[in-house]
């Protein structure tokens, strides 16, 4: 187990049990609830990429979708980053690990930097990419972390319920 320093911890809602290992199951069910929103997040940004190219341009969606693919494409990705970033960044969890208890802090316990955010990104996206190996990894590894966990340097806990 590691130390976490006492002026990293907020609020009561996390304790000194609050830094147990997560299981599979509570990340997958954080990764489904954070894809629902990241997919509604893609809709939206597509549809103002859209709209900003039919005004620029001057032409219809339909006469579009090959002039503007890599920007909807670099949009989308920018609009990901942005999401997981900022709400790792504010308060170490998104949505769906807020909803299953997760918190994600760097390995002393504080606040992930934003290249750890960056790699964790990239890292989770090779995880699943290679059968979900990455996430399987947990069940075996010894600190209950993943690929992606290893490789930015970060970690997820289990957060108590407020009182």
């Amino acid at each position: 187990m590691y130390h976490v320093p006492n002026k990293q911890l907020n609020a009561p809602e996390m304790t000194s049990s609050a830094f147990s290992h997560p299981g599979l199951l509570r990340r997958l069910a954080a990764i489904i609830y954070d894809s629902l929103l990241v997919i509604a997040l893609a809709m939206f940004i597509t549809a103002l990429v859209l709209i900003a190219s039919e005004m620029i341009a001057g032409t219809d969606a339909s006469q579009q979708t090959d002039l503007t693919r890599p920007y909807v494409q670099t949009a989308v990705l920018i609009g990901v980053f942005v999401f997981f970033c900022s709400f790792w960044r504010l308060r170490g969890q998104t949505l769906g690990m807020q909803a299953w208890r997760l918190k994600l802090t760097d390995q002393e316990g504080g606040t992930p930097s934003i290249w750890q955010c960056f790699v964790r990104m990239i890292g989770a996206t090779l995880s699943a990419a290679c059968l979900g190996l990455g996430y399987l990894w947990v069940v075996v590894d010894s600190e209950g972390l993943s690929w992606h966990d290893r490789l930015s340097g970060t970690r997820l806990s289990m957060v108590e319920k407020a009182s």
